[in-house]
């Protein structure tokens, strides 16, 4: 099939498309990640984003549903350079996107267009498979809401509680657009899980007499959490916190911090971050947001810094018992240095 890729500043790219013939709009974003691209499209971050990965060829193990983070694909669409039509696995990604009706388009410059991100931006784009038509993958790229203005998280989060039974500790999840690996790795650690809808009240949250509070990664702009943030100014304090990417940042808010949207974000599972005490982690990270290391309230600490960039990576708070990263230690990109670093440390004070 047909397919044309346009961005908001006028340039249109002509490729291949895949999956089914239609139209799909997002904020147009790269990834490094050389393998996991099933963990990406299905993790509920990428929601109101297209997908670009810069490894060249995707697909070449096909469809991986074990490590599906979620039950869906999320990402508004995928965009690659080389799509791979015969996988070690039985179904090709291509039969994937045709059986679940999504859009893909393949056979453009990646390398180009992520040069291009990281020159100028983000950008907005559309996709149009069916079609070769430039100029109106253009129109449509221009025709897309910006991310920030969207409420994203309704989306994503689950619509009722729900229970994940262990033997540990009881931990209230704000499931923002909660990753599969993450419930995981706590439930590994016999936390007891209480999942919670993004807009559960405080109230409703210690009902279940919690001993700590967990705020899940989420899509889109961290300020549109309003009741993520509500719950935290609530029980910080009363409660042990722990966050991980969008809950990083909404910690952040909490506390009367800020939060900035980045040129390009961080997206890709070879991220080193610098601890306070000087060790290196290769961390896995998906993120377009980041709180501002110098408007967080007297109290809290820097705890992980990017070496690429120097931004915020983590913070603590000792006297709140309040404990976040910006990445996701769950992913294992080290291979398991930060998961055993972030989880083992949480579980100890817990316990």
């Amino acid at each position: 099939m047909k397919a044309a890729l346009g961005l908001e500043d006028g340039r249109y790219f002509i490729g291949e498309g895949f999956g089914v013939e239609g139209e799909t709009t997002g904020e147009l974003v790269f990834s490094t990640q050389m393998t996991g691209y099933m963990e990406a499209l299905t993790d509920p971050s990428y929601h109101g984003q297209l997908l670009l990965f810069t490894y060249p060829l995707i697909g070449n193990y096909g469809v991986d549903r074990e490590n599906f983070q979620n039950s869906r694909v999320w990402a508004s669409g995928c965009v690659v350079h080389e799509l791979c039509t015969q996988p070690a696995g039985k179904t090709t990604l291509s039969q994937f996107f045709e059986e679940e009706g999504l859009l893909g388009i393949t056979g453009v410059d990646t390398r180009h267009l992520t040069i291009s991100i990281r020159e100028e931006g983000t950008v907005r784009a559309g996709v149009i498979v069916g079609s070769d038509d430039g100029e109106e993958a253009v129109k449509l790229a221009r025709s897309a809401p910006d991310i920030t203005t969207q409420s994203l998280i309704p989306e994503v989060s689950c619509k009722e509680p729900w229970h994940m039974n262990g033997s540990g500790p009881k931990v209230a999840v704000i499931d923002l657009g909660v990753k599969k690996n993450i419930l995981q790795s706590l439930s590994s650690r016999n936390a007891d899980l209480h999942i919670f809808p993004h807009d559960a009240k405080p109230d409703e949250i210690l009902a279940c007499k919690p001993d700590a509070l967990f705020i899940s990664n989420g899509p889109g702009d961290p300020v549109q959490a309003t009741g993520a943030i509500h719950a935290v100014k609530e029980l910080a304090g009363q409660l042990p916190v722990f966050g991980i990417c969008m809950g990083n940042q909404i910690c952040g808010l909490a506390l009367g911090g800020e939060t900035q949207k980045m040129k390009f974000g961080h997206r890709g599972a070879n991220q080193p971050v610098r601890y306070k005490d000087g060790r290196i982690a290769i961390s896995s990270q998906n993120h377009g947001f980041v709180v501002m290391g110098e408007s967080l309230p007297e109290g809290c600490q820097v705890t992980f810094t990017n070496c690429n960039d120097g931004t915020l990576e983590g913070f603590e708070d000792e006297y709140l018992e309040l404990f976040c990263v910006q990445f996701h230690p769950e992913a294992h990109a080290g291979p398991h240095d930060t998961e055993k670093m972030y989880f083992d440390m949480m579980m100890r004070r817990l316990i």
